[in-house]
Formats: C-alpha cells, sequence, structure tokens
C-alpha cells in the first residue's frame, strides 16, 4: 500500500498511526504540502481531483478519505477494530466517524490558521471547536459511566484512531484541553496503545501534570 503523505498533516497521521498499530507497513510518498501545494499538481490531481491527501493506493484501488482508509486497513489487519459488537456498538462507531469530519472543520482549521496562516474567523472556529470538544467530553464521560474507556466500545476501534489527531493537536489552534479530564484520560489510553508512533506535537510521553479524572472523582 501506497500512502501519499504530508508529516503534518494530522489525516495522515491517523492513517499511519492505524497501520502502525496494526503492523502494516505503508509505503510512504511525501507530498509537499507546505509551501509547494503539490496536492494541487497533475499528478496528484490525477488520482483525487478534490486536491486533498491523504490518498492511498493499493493496486487498483484509490481512496481519498481518511475515514475509508481506517476502514479499509482494520479491514485488511484487525476487523474487530470495525466494531464487531452490537447494533449500538455499530452505531457509536459510524456517528464518531462522522464527527470526526467535524473536528477536521473546525479544530482543524483553527490549527491552519493559526500554523499556516490560513484565512479563517478564528474566532469562530475556536469556539466550534470548543463545542465539539464539549461533546466529545460528554460522550467520554458517558462511556466511563458504562464502564468503557473508548468512544465506542471498551476497546478502541476506527473511531478514536479518527478523532484523536485534530484533538491531541487542539492547542496548535489556541483551543486548551486542560478544562476536558474524560478527554485527557482517552487521549493517555490510546498512546498507551501497543504501536503507537508520534508525530510532531503529539508525543509517546504524558504532559506533566497530575493525572486527570472525570467530574466528581477524587
Amino acid at each position: 500500500m501506497k500512502l501519499y503523505d504530508y508529516i503534518l498533516s494530522p489525516s495522515c497521521y491517523k492513517v499511519r498511526l492505524m497501520a502502525a498499530i496494526l503492523g502494516i507497513k505503508l509505503e510512504i510518498r511525501s507530498v509537499d504540502f507546505h509551501p509547494g501545494a503539490e496536492h494541487r499538481g497533475p499528478e496528484l490531481l490525477a488520482l483525487n481531483p478534490a486536491g486533498s491527501i491523504p490518498i492511498l493506493e493499493d493496486g487498483d484501488l484509490v481512496l481519498t478519505e481518511s475515514s475509508a482508509m481506517l476502514a479499509y486497513l482494520a479491514a485488511s489487519g484487525a476487523p474487530e477494530w470495525l466494531g464487531q459488537g452490537s447494533p449500538q456498538e455499530t452505531a457509536r462507531v459510524q456517528q464518531w466517524l462522522s464527527f470526526s469530519h467535524r473536528l477536521t472543520a473546525n479544530l482543524g482549521s483553527a490549527r491552519l490558521h493559526e500554523m499556516l496562516l490560513r484565512p479563517g474567523d478564528i474566532k469562530a472556529l475556536q469556539a466550534q471547536g470548543i463545542a465539539a470538544l464539549r461533546e466529545l467530553e460528554a460522550g467520554l464521560f458517558e462511556q466511563g459511566e458504562r464502564g468503557m474507556r473508548f468512544l465506542a466500545a471498551s476497546r478502541p476501534t476506527i473511531a478514536d484512531i479518527a478523532c484523536f489527531p485534530y484533538v491531541a493537536l487542539a492547542p496548535d489552534g489556541g483551543i486548551t484541553l486542560d478544562p476536558y479530564p474524560s478527554i485527557r484520560l482517552w487521549m493517555r489510553a490510546i498512546r498507551s496503545l501497543p504501536g503507537f508512533i508520534e508525530m510532531p506535537g503529539i508525543h509517546r510521553l504524558h504532559e506533566l501534570k497530575p493525572d486527570p479524572h472525570p467530574a466528581g472523582e477524587t
């Protein structure tokens, strides 16, 4: 499998992370996203007319949506990551996959504004990002009440990998994660998974802060 990749892209990172956890080897084709805008050049537009990355090639198959790539990797190497449980679990996986696109739109756009000076209403993007984080915090807290550490189940699924990068990088867009103990516990659980790999800004070592606890715990 060949991944057209930009090292600082959270969407590319989630595909690299999923492959690393599953032990699937990827051929990495680095893309000069910034400042070269290679993703909008003729070679990559022929693969993905939308002009975005990542792009995953496997033989005749070309995937241009990161959620589809996560599903393909899981189906190829570890189908339990797709959510092999009840209809409720399957629905939760799909709901959080959809939610991950909102994180890209608000937390991701805030990060691009702050790091690459992309145009945008930063105050509005940050407000939308904070609203999304509050929703995620509530969902994880409810899962904790059910005795589950992850978004859709007691074990990680592709939904967790889809949501993790943009949440972990929220501070790059000027949004602190300090008010969200359930999110921080969840991030620690993901960082602890066998095969976890880093990207710039997302480190294996935990922050030098006291362990977070969900509201109501001491």
